[in-house]
């Protein structure tokens, strides 16, 4: 059976980074370990949420390929150093995974709407996550807070008692220290999830759409400049 174009894409990657790992290869790369490609790791997922929001698409595949360089490195990396794993077991793995979370699909299951979707999805993860000693687990400590809290929020929401107050009912404003504007400001991330809106992307959109005002008056700002700086004719 002839490969697909996407996994003859894919191997040809591992070949290339194969030959960045492998000696001579890539003195840089060859000294490089899971924990120091975390940054790089962080960097490029920031990078391709923001090319998704931008929308565009030619960014997007960019970014996409940046992570999944990542991937295929931090796997090249496992294989040398006797982790125990390749990038065929992490395929294989995620690609098992898909499966069991998806029994309406590829079981006997049926799912009726969305919901019985969810319900599948969160029942077969339940198992695989039995070990676990609170269903907190597997929250990343390395979340955005604002990401963390409602990610949290939502794990709350199966307790069957009443989750713990942020502490605070006052404004922002009203804070009178950092922990009390922290408490306030867990308290707007629960009134936004309640409205079902994504803190860190409301956020990130304020935050972008602050910077491009700036970066107009930044500009007008120096044009200022120049046409001050220019002597006027005589």
């Amino acid at each position: 059976m002839t490969s697909s174009p996407a996994s003859a894409a894919l191997s040809a990657l591992e070949a290339t980074v194969g030959a960045l790992l492998d000696p001579p290869g890539c003195e840089w790369n060859r000294a490089q370990t899971h924990e120091s490609l975390v940054t790089y790791l962080v960097e490029e997922t920031s990078e391709l949420v923001e090319a998704i929001e931008d929308g565009k698409p030619a960014d997007i595949r960019e970014e996409l390929g940046d992570v999944l360089y990542q991937v295929v490195l931090h796997a090249a990396i496992a294989e040398r150093n006797g982790s125990g794993f390749d990038l065929a077991a992490v395929v294989t793995e995620v690609d098992a995974k898909i499966r069991r979370r998806h029994p309406h699909v590829f079981g006997d299951d049926r799912a009726d709407g969305v919901d019985d979707i969810v319900r599948l999805w969160s029942a077969a993860k339940a198992r695989e996550k039995a070990a676990r000693s609170s269903r907190f687990e597997g929250v990343p400590a390395g979340l955005p807070a604002l990401a963390r809290a409602q990610k949290i929020a939502a794990r709350a929401e199966s307790l069957a008692v009443s989750e713990p107050s942020a502490g605070s009912d006052g404004s922002l404003l009203d804070a009178d220290s950092e922990a009390a504007w922290g408490s306030a400001l867990l308290a707007e991330v629960d009134r936004a999830s309640a409205r079902g809106w994504d803190a860190e992307r409301a956020l990130r959109g304020a935050v972008r759409r602050r910077e491009a005002a700036l970066r107009v008056a930044e500009v007008e700002q120096e044009e200022e400049k120049r046409r001050r700086g220019t002597p006027q004719p005589e």
